[in-house]
This record gives structure tokens, C-alpha cells and sequence, in this order.
């Protein structure tokens, strides 16, 4: 990994260059979604079934573009016994802390009979998208589906590609565990048009949440306003701020688990110890050497790797604001001290035993997180964002006449005649 001290010359030009390293829409990419959501918008199965044929190479047909119950009573059987047990305990983890997000109802009455407050109710239906192919992300379909089926959401609709023809077992399971009610066996920009639009197979949802490739976060982007989304996902990202009390090893474990999920990611060591950066460079290279994904993460380390040099642990804290990224790890003797420092971060990972990887699978927060610096005004996905608000307003006569005057003079200054009437004639009836 590449070591720069702060205070070098183009050690902010560097930074600035792994924060924009994610992928943007190429106008080849954006016609091709274009025709894609445009066509499945109008012709509903015909074209979904025809893309899917096109991109995943599998034939499929109306009847078994949809898992059946048996393909998931099936997939319970080809799984290990171990692997479903932490699927679950992740399960129960995940729901334990979301429940706690739950937005609720409330109303006020003030002393002239005036009623206000807030109405808190779910969305109808939602839509997950998990990667398929070579991918098997189980965890993704845990931490995109929980929030919604503790929210109340009633209808949940999962889709996932499926290029060998049949759906990743685990994802089938976890789908089962989180309670998903419909999935189906399809991919791509034509997926994300089916949930937005709805054919005459897959029903239309109100929100569509998960992760793509820049195919599905285009189609994402194009169908938004037709329908909610979560956020437009980039490549992962962790910083480690670290001092003389980490650990080499647990450090790069953390940096290069991040960095073995695709070529983009970016893995960042912020110390104001250069023994620790020169005995974690060390380590980087001893580790990556067995991994199995170890070309996919050199890649994402030469390229999105970076060791910053600081004075003090106050200057790491204020580099890694200014990065806002995914993934926080604070590697120090004190990471409660340093926290309250701290701004900008998706989730923040505190102390030597708590590697980024027990929450992207069994702690409980959401591992869907802002990327990109987005964190710098986004949140995790929660159980929040699967609900709605609506004000309730009631005024008595009393209370509006305390404020008729106020509302007629306001509707005066935007010169909004109609307005300002709605109070003249109630009180002329008065």
C-alpha cells in the first residue's frame, strides 16, 4: 500500500481521487437501461423474458420465472445444517435491533380542542434485488428484507439472477428465514422495470431496495420518482484510524476484507504511527498472498489502497470526516474518546474486537450502508425507511380564530387571494 504523509503536497488530490472512484453510467449504459425499462414498461413478461434470455442466457417461462414452494423446501436440503444456524442467529439479531427503530403514531391536543400530530404506517409493498451468478450474498437478503417485514410492509417481492438457471440454495433460504413472499428468477435493468412497473407476473412495489452492478443502479436512478429507492450504492470502502495499541494483523484483515469484494473497493489506514503503517503495510502483503480472492483484492490495493500519515490521532479523526466513508474502524487504545470526534461514518466499528465483518453479518445494524461520502448527510438503511408519515391537523372554531388573522396576512404577502378567503369565509358564516 501506498504511504503518504498528510501534510504532502498531493495528499488531498490523492484522497479526493479514491472517493470518485466509483463507476458512473456510460451513455451506452444509460441508452441500454433506457430501452430496456422502456420496453418492459410497455410490454410487460414478454419483455422480461426476452432480456433474461439476452443477459443471463436462461430460457425461462412464465410458469417458472417464480420459486416454488418445493425449490424451497428443496434448497433446505442441499444447505449445511452450521451455515443455516448463523443465518438464523443473524436473523434474530437484525430484528432485535431494527425493532427498535420502529417510527410510531402520535397525537397532541392543545387547550382549545386543537389536535396535531403524526400518522406512522408502513409501505403497501417493496422489492428487494440480490446480485445472483457467481455471487451468493445471503447476508444482503437478511439486511434488505428485515427492516421491511418488521415495518409492516405487506407485500415483499425479492428478484436475483440466475445465469446457471437455478437460484443460490442460501439465498433461497435466507429469503425463507427473512420472509419474503414472492421471488423470482430474474436479473438486471428488466428486474428493476418489472418492480417499478409491474407485468402482468410481478406486481408493482411502492420501494426498491439492494444492491447491483451500473446496470441496476442506472435502472434504479430511471425508475426513481415512479417509485422509492434506497440509494444509488458505490464500491465498498473502510478507514481504520489506528495507533501504537493495534494490532498489525487484525488491521490488515479488516482493510483487505473490504478490498477482496471487487477491484473498486477501497481500503484506507489512517495512523499517526509509522511503525504501525510500515508492520500493517507488512501484513497486507503476507495475508493477500493466500487469500483466494487475491487478484481481485491486489487489484482494489494497488489501485484504492492507501496508508495516510498523520501528527495526531485528532488529525486521523478529521481526514476520515472529511472521507465520510462506509466502513469506520477505530483501532485505538481509547475508541470512545475518539468517537465523539467523529462525524462522518456508516457504521463505526469501536476497539481491537470488533472487526468490520461481525456487523456486515451477525451484530444486528444494517450492513447497507452510504458509500462515496454520502455519509456525510445519509443513514444505514433502516426499519424507518420502510414506513410513512402523514400530519394530522384538526383546529376547532376556537383554534382558528386564534390564528385566522395570521394565516389571511400571510396568504396577503404571497398574494394568494383563494388562500387567505378559506379563513374569510368561515368567519363570515361566523
Amino acid at each position: 500500500m501506498k504511504i503518504i504523509d498528510s501534510k504532502q503536497k498531493d495528499a488531498l488530490a490523492e484522497l479526493k481521487r479514491i472517493i470518485d472512484r466509483g463507476e458512473s453510467a456510460t451513455e451506452e449504459v444509460a441508452a441500454t437501461v433506457r430501452e430496456v425499462v422502456e420496453r418492459v414498461r410497455r410490454e410487460g413478461d414478454p419483455a422480461v423474458l426476452e432480456y433474461t434470455a439476452k443477459f443471463d442466457r436462461v430460457q425461462l417461462t412464465l410458469k417458472d420465472m417464480k420459486v416454488s414452494p418445493d425449490e424451497i423446501k428443496l434448497a433446505y436440503d442441499e444447505v449445511e445444517p452450521k451455515k443455516v444456524d448463523a443465518l438464523r442467529l443473524a436473523a434474530k439479531n437484525i430484528r432485535a435491533f431494527h425493532e427498535k427503530q420502529k417510527i410510531t403514531s402520535w397525537v397532541n391536543q392543545e387547550a382549545d380542542g386543537v389536535i396535531l400530530g403524526q400518522l406512522a404506517r408502513p409501505l403497501r409493498s417493496a422489492g428487494v434485488y440480490v446480485p445472483g451468478g457467481k455471487a451468493c450474498y445471503p447476508s444482503t437478503v437478511l439486511m434488505n428484507v428485515m427492516p421491511a417485514k418488521i415495518a409492516g410492509v405487506e407485500q415483499l417481492v425479492m428478484c436475483s439472477p440466475v445465469p446457471g438457471g437455478n437460484m443460490n440454495p442460501y439465498i433461497l433460504v435466507a429469503a425463507d428465514i427473512a420472509g419474503v413472499d414472492e421471488i423470482y428468477k430474474i436479473g438486471g435493468a428488466q428486474a428493476i422495470a418489472a418492480m417499478a412497473y409491474g407485468t402482468a407476473t410481478i406486481p408493482k412495489v411502492d420501494k426498491i431496495v439492494g444492491p447491483g452492478n451500473i446496470y441496476v443502479a442506472t435502472a434504479k436512478r430511471y425508475v426513481f420518482g415512479q417509485v422509492d429507492i434506497d440509494m444509488i450504492a458505490g464500491p465498498s470502502e473502510i478507514l481504520v484510524i489506528a495507533d501504537d495499541s493495534a494490532d498489525p494483523a487484525f488491521v490488515a484483515s479488516d482493510l483487505l476484507s473490504q478490498a477482496e469484494h471487487d477491484e473498486l473497493a477501497s481500503s484506507i489506514l489512517v495512523t499517526p504511527s509509522r511503525e504501525i503503517a510500515e508492520k500493517v503495510n507488512a501484513e497486507v502483503d503476507r495475508q493477500l498472498a493466500k487469500l483466494v480472492r487475491r487478484d481481485i483484492a491486489r487489484k482494489a490495493i494497488d489501485r484504492f489502497g492507501i496508508i495516510v500519515l498523520t501528527g495526531t490521532l485528532e488529525e486521523a479523526a478529521e481526514i476520515s470526516n472529511a472521507i465520510a466513508p462506509e466502513h469506520l474502524e477505530l483501532a485505538v487504545e481509547k475508541p470512545f474518546e475518539l468517537l465523539a470526534r467523529i462525524k462522518n461514518a456508516g457504521a463505526i466499528f469501536l476497539g481491537h474486537y470488533t472487526p468490520e465483518s461481525v456487523g456486515d453479518y451477525i451484530a444486528g445494524p444494517n450492513h447497507v450502508l452510504p458509500t462515496g461520502g454520502t455519509a456525510r448527510f445519509s443513514s444505514p438503511l433502516s426499519t424507518e425507511d420502510f414506513m410513512k408519515k402523514s400530519s394530522l391537523i384538526f383546529y376547532t372554531k376556537e383554534g382558528l380564530d386564534k390564528v385566522a388573522d395570521a394565516v389571511m396576512q400571510i396568504a396577503d404577502v404571497e398574494g394568494l387571494e383563494a388562500h387567505g378567503n378559506t379563513i374569510r369565509v368561515r368567519m363570515a358564516k361566523r
